[in-house]
């Protein structure tokens, strides 16, 4: 059973994709996950990583930063690969145009096809799912609605970046890229798993209803029957204009039984506020400060490490937010290294998926 990384920051596409090829060695590869930076031409890496594993099922998307064992790294390339005997069975779809309409029913299908298993009835201690969304169109909060209606079977991911150009992402599949688009793989691992899913916020204890909001442009437009932006700012002991300020330390955050899921405000707009991640009116939103990313993270691994009686393989989706604010903290270096006995690969995302859509959180996949 034998599950194995390998990064690259070569310049050109051959070079890099030669250089993981020649890392894994050999090994009868079954599934491949990469996640490349956005300087790589999109259609011609995933094309040329389809063709090194010709074999086995291929999928990634772009990021805003790397994560390998022990680092974090900006234009490169990573991957790990399974062999057929950790990776029992796997089957990937792209949704294309899912900002228009998002339908899994076909998918499904196709996985139910693959595996003779109804999705209903598949056992999610069995199954596990990852999803990778373009991350610039903000369909997630429908993808995963649409995805949690349909199947017990827990789907984990992040969201495409582009180096925070908020340009162009890309999702990778069939040895093609995508736009508007999610891949979707439904895995059958050959050897336990468990989740993580690890935000460094705190709850201050002062509650925010949505009182008026479009969730589909995520924008709230009345907190408490207040204009939004005030009444934020009323919360925090702030003026409205050193607001924004108070951003990246202090977003708001849906709690449940104690867990947050984290919404980060992205700008004023008028009375209202934008966030990165949509909320429904009749939401109850609480205010949230930040705290000390790498002792949290370092503290939620170890738990799954633990449950699990050890880690072989560990998919890290990574918000680009937390990333930003190790950067400005200088800990990037510290945070990779919580990683360092791991086999890990992972990347900066512009938003988290974990039962739900959600920002400022690392969700991980972890292989016993």
């Amino acid at each position: 059973m034998s599950i194995r990384i390998a990064s690259s920051a070569k310049d050109t596409i051959d070079e890099a994709v030669r250089e993981l090829k020649a890392s894994f060695g050999i090994i009868d590869v079954k599934m491949v996950v990469f996640f490349a930076s956005p300087k790589y031409e999109p259609d011609r890496i995933s094309m040329r990583m389809q063709e090194s594993f010709p074999d086995a099922a291929v999928f990634g998307c772009s990021t805003a930063g790397e994560i390998v064992s022990g680092r974090m790294l900006t234009g490169a390339v990573v991957a790990m690969v399974f062999d057929g005997e950790s990776m029992g069975g796997v089957k990937v779809e792209v949704l294309e145009n899912i900002g228009k309409r998002i339908d899994v029913g076909e998918s499904f299908r196709s996985f139910e096809n693959h595996f003779g298993e109804p999705m209903v009835e598949m056992n999610p201690s069995r199954y596990v799912g990852i999803v990778l969304a373009d991350g610039l169109n903000g369909a997630e909060e429908k993808l995963m609605e649409a995805i949690g209606d349909s199947t017990n079977v827990l789907f984990v991911g992040g969201s495409a970046g582009d180096d925070l150009k908020f340009q162009s992402t890309h999702v990778f599949a069939n040895g093609k890229a995508y736009t508007d688009a999610a891949v979707l793989a439904l895995l059958k691992p050959g050897m336990p798993f468990d989740f993580v899913k690890t935000q460094s916020v705190r709850d201050r204890g002062v509650e925010l209803v949505v009182t008026k909001a479009d969730s589909a442009r995520r924008e709230v437009v009345e907190l408490n029957n207040e204009p939004a932006a005030s009444a934020y700012a009323q919360a925090l002991g702030v003026s409205i204009d050193e607001l924004r300020d108070y951003f990246p330390t202090n977003p708001l955050g849906l709690v449940i039984d104690g867990d947050p899921y984290v919404r980060s405000p992205q700008r004023i707009q008028g009375d209202s506020v934008i966030f990165y991640c949509g909320s429904v009116e009749g939401m109850t939103l609480s205010l949230l400060e930040t705290g000390d990313i790498i002792e949290d993270t370092r503290r939620d691994v170890t738990e799954a490490e633990n449950r699990l009686g050890g880690i072989s393989g560990l998919i890290v989706f990574n918000c680009a937010h937390r990333a930003l604010e190790l950067a400005n903290k200088r800990q990037s270096e510290a945070y990779g290294e919580l990683f360092a006995d791991i086999p890990t690969v992972g990347f900066n995302s512009y938003g988290e998926q974990f039962i739900g859509h959600m920002n400022q959180t690392a969700t991980m996949i972890a292989f016993r």
